[in-house]
């Protein structure tokens, strides 16, 4: 397994990067709406749509729903500034701060939402669909002015995140003991946290210096954390989710790594919270 693992990540890695860097706005708009509706796709098991077809239809009317969002918006006017995608990326930033408590509370808090499909899937829209408009926006931002400047910004937020994952991986299974959420998935440990966090905060320190990427120091440092706390939020919230349907991994589209969902889970909500705090909150970007 950690074989597939290692080899699906070796293989993905230069893709995505590719198709952040080289793409231009309209096939990464295709691509990240493919990777959204593959996410509703395994959403609907989440939210106990055990019908393939079912599934499918949700897939399908996501991609609608984000696509008539897309037509709609002029395409003299970037993302940030259009009122649906603002609007948007704060919803999400409600939403993650929402999904706190649901977390601490778990498993009293899912009498509230467990035999609620309807409610399931509105988390699930919640979840996709500002990580659409989150990824847009800031690869789209400041395009006219420098093709790639949105692009660094989003691999910085994928870095941060990542190095978070593989950080509290090693130290999880190195020095792990103390359960950080055991009720919603026992493997993670706060040794693993506190590992990642160091380790996202000397891989994104070496990478802000070398990369051409600016910002005032405390507002990337206030919206970094708040990104790197959001990735550990979406992290728990799908692992409480698929806890309660049973299923160990969203799908097996990846091999050794389960779903497109288990591999974007963080970034669903560190990239839309991200986005709001910089380009919205700050407008630092």
């Amino acid at each position: 397994m950690l074989q597939y693992r290692l080899l699906t990540t070796l293989v993905l890695m230069p893709i995505v990067i590719a198709a952040l860097f080289l793409l231009q706005p309209v096939g990464f708009a295709l691509i990240t709406l493919a990777v959204c509706m593959f996410s509703a796709w395994e959403w609907g098991q989440l939210a106990g749509l055990a019908s393939l077809s079912q599934r499918i239809a949700l897939a399908i009317l996501c991609g609608l729903l984000l696509t008539i969002m897309l037509l709609i918006v002029p395409a003299y006017r970037p993302f940030v500034t259009v009122w649906q995608v603002q609007y948007t990326l704060w919803v999400a930033l409600v939403w993650w701060l929402s999904a706190l408590p649901l977390i601490l509370s778990y498993p009293r808090s899912a009498v509230i939402w467990r035999k609620s499909r309807l409610l399931r899937l509105v988390f699930g829209i919640l979840t996709i669909v500002p990580f659409f408009w989150g990824m847009l926006a800031l690869r789209q931002h400041n395009y006219d002015i420098n093709h790639f400047a949105g692009a660094w910004w989003l691999f910085y937020v994928m870095v941060l995140v990542w190095s978070l994952d593989s950080g509290a991986y090693i130290f999880g299974r190195a020095l792990g003991y103390y359960r950080l959420a055991p009720k919603i998935s026992p493997g993670k440990t706060w040794e693993g946290l506190w590992g990642g966090l160091i380790t996202s905060a000397v891989i994104t320190w070496l990478f802000i210096k070398h990369a051409p990427i600016t910002a005032a120091p405390f507002t990337l440092l206030v919206s970094s954390i708040m990104a790197v706390l959001a990735s550990v939020l979406g992290d728990l919230t799908e692992s409480m989710f698929k806890r309660e349907a049973g299923i160990k991994d969203s799908s097996h589209l990846i091999p050794g790594h389960g779903g497109i969902l288990d591999r974007i889970d963080s970034l669903t909500a560190a990239v839309p919270v991200f986005s709001c705090l910089m380009l919205l909150v700050f407008n630092a970007v």
